[in-house]
């Protein structure tokens, strides 16, 4: 069984603060580890009787690397029995020039949703293929400077590529394969997660193209 020190319970009253973990897309009990840490941040985070639950995917389609986002967003939409609503996908994306409008539109539908937000981002050569689970919002376009609202109240970020020079061309020229293995594997850590937090049976889908 996957253990995590962040999960264990110690003897004081007060619960210890939830850490940020970080796993590499080729660790292959990955989507283990997150679904697991993920239920461990809903139940301190979002407990009953819980915020609806909205999950927003940003990012876009016509740049390989940003489109991590919608990628996973669509993959959740096609999910069966997931009682999320999902924003943000291939379809329909969440990006730079409608992040406001969809936020304002995801606050007038719910009122008080429990976000979880899911982007790309840029990194140090050696972190890149890392999967990010962590509490609080994110902050979407800080790597290429745009000034932009911060998202969610737990946050997933895939680091696709190196960063620190030319980060529009570095986005426009990053793998496919890799931002598609990331996005099953956040998919599927969320389906799981998501699906064992409020008690759901039944057979899970299995994981994609990553075996």
């Amino acid at each position: 069984m996957v253990t995590f020190p962040f999960l264990s319970r110690n003897s004081s009253l007060e619960p210890s603060p939830l850490a940020k973990v970080k796993y590499h897309y080729q660790d292959p009990l990955i989507v283990e580890k997150l679904s697991r840490a993920l239920q461990e941040y809903l139940a301190r985070l979002n407990p009953p009787p819980a915020r609806p639950l909205v999950v927003v995917g940003i990012g876009t389609d016509r740049s390989t690397g940003d489109s991590l986002g919608p990628l996973v967003g669509s993959k959740l939409a096609a999910y069966p029995d997931l009682p999320v609503t999902v924003y943000g996908t291939l379809e329909d994306p969440v990006h730079a020039s409608n992040l406001k409008e969809k936020l304002d539109l995801i606050t007038t539908t719910f009122g008080d949703p429990f976000i979880m937000a899911i982007d790309a981002c840029l990194g140090h050569s050696e972190n890149v293929g890392s999967i990010t689970l962590a509490p609080g919002a994110l902050k979407p376009g800080a790597g290429v400077n745009k000034n932009l609202p911060a998202v969610g109240d737990l946050h997933f970020t895939g680091i696709v590529n190196v960063g620190g020079y030319m980060e529009y061309f570095v986005l426009q020229n990053t793998r496919l394969s890799l931002v598609m293995r990331m996005a099953d594997q956040i998919a599927l850590a969320i389906y799981r997660g998501v699906r064992h937090h409020f008690g759901l049976e039944g057979d899970l889908p299995a994981a994609q193209g990553f075996q």
